[in-house]
């Protein structure tokens, strides 16, 4: 594991590599409780949830990288594509026995939850969507990579060109600037180190290119899973009103606005973030017990 991924990786302990087809995961895997499925946006990783994680007790927390991006190697290059993804998810999910009463999605990986309740055959109870990019495709690759994606995609030779031009520490702040969510110190070094793997920018290129929302979009209203979306005000990426339009097309969803924070409010604010979770998913399911100040959910 360690060759794989880095001793000091945050809860790199928690680490584990699953051969699942068509792909070789990277899931991170802590606490007791019921099975809440974490998925991350574009061009992040698991890693965007490891601040969130402390204030989530009570559930066992599964947080693959997926396909091609942070440390899951793609077994396929077509397969980086919103329905694909998802399929594969929920075949990840039954091989290993995962049984998610709840998917807490981030921008793209929003999408695939919702995704991901249509095709599975124990669908989660809830969703929760953080900055949901049910619209455009922006989040972190969208910024990195406008609407070039398909053409660079399409070189062998595009990827280690983007890596090196992207991964420099002052273009890396700048580009998380851009989304309104500048992150501390840490947070800037763990994404300029995900931009210096070709391997990620090749699977966050490819994601891009396959990207195909329309069909899911056009469903909406016909998804019943009750969902909650959380927007941030200053989040510069996907705007509030996505998430608030997603509100009124979605059979049984409430919206949250929150006043600060940007596209990765998660990481700025996890505990903010977390009062929200953690309420809907009891009141809805009543599937938590939520411990007072118990913060650290891992053993």
């Amino acid at each position: 594991m360690m060759r794989v991924v880095p001793q000091d990786w945050p809860l790199c302990e928690y680490s584990q590599l699953i051969r699942c087809r068509p792909h070789e995961w990277h899931v991170q895997i802590t606490g007791t409780g019921p099975d809440v499925l974490l998925l991350h946006g574009a061009g992040a990783s698991g890693h965007s949830f490891h601040r969130l994680m402390d204030y989530l007790p009570g559930c066992r927390l599964i947080v693959p990288d997926l396909p091609g991006q942070g440390f899951t190697r793609a077994g396929g290059q077509m397969r980086l594509g919103l329905d694909a993804m998802a399929d594969d998810l929920c075949a990840l999910c039954e091989d290993q026995d995962w049984r998610p009463v709840a998917i807490i999605g981030h921008s793209a990986g929003a999408a695939v939850a919702l995704r991901m309740t249509e095709m599975m055959r124990r669908p989660p109870r809830a969703v929760v969507a953080i900055n949901a990019a049910l619209g455009p495709f922006d989040g972190f690759a969208g910024w990195l990579f406008p609407k070039l994606a398909r053409a660079m995609a399409g070189s062998p030779f595009i990827a280690a060109i983007v890596t090196r031009l992207s991964s420099k520490r002052k273009q890396v702040e700048k580009l998380l600037a851009g989304t309104g969510s500048p992150l501390d110190e840490d947070g800037v070094a763990l994404y300029q180190r995900l931009v210096s793997r070709t391997s990620h920018i090749e699977g966050t290129l490819g994601m891009m290119a396959q990207w195909d929302l329309e069909p899911l979009l056009e469903r909406l209203p016909q998804i019943t899973v009750p969902t909650l979306l959380i927007a941030s005000a200053g989040d510069l990426a996907v705007p509030v009103q996505v998430s608030r339009q997603a509100s009124q097309q979605l059979a049984r969803a409430q919206y949250a606005e929150l006043p600060q924070g940007g596209h990765l409010v998660h990481e700025e604010y996890p505990e903010t973030v977390a009062a929200l979770i953690l309420p809907w998913l009891h009141d809805h399911q009543g599937m938590l017990t939520v411990v007072p100040d118990q913060k650290d959910p891992r053993p």
